[in-house]
């Protein structure tokens, strides 16, 4: 049975948390079992992280509609550009 470090498991559910993988996948990526992971996280999860992903969810919608907004206008642009550039050739 292999010993973890202390720091090497905080950081493992660190990534399994924050990262978007699968726990499935950090934990082959890291070496570990899928159970072992799981025992992790429950073990040093954050107090308070429960409510957090949505607070998280909803800035990222938020970053999301803006970046959408300026991609179409500068969709705009470049569609308004290319049709007064075709319409001045000879």
């Amino acid at each position: 049975m292999k010993k973890h470090t202390e720091e090497f498991r905080q950081e493992a559910v660190r990534i399994a948390l924050t990262s978007g993988l699968l726990r499935r996948r950090v934990a082959a990526d890291l070496g570990i079992g899928l159970s072992t992971l799981g025992k992790w996280v429950s073990k040093y999860r954050p107090q308070g992280l429960s409510a957090r992903p949505e607070a998280d969810l909803a800035k990222e919608n938020e970053r999301l509609r803006l970046e959408n907004r300026v991609l179409k206008e500068e969709r705009d642009i470049l569609k308004k550009a290319t049709q007064f550039f075709a319409s001045q050739r000879p």
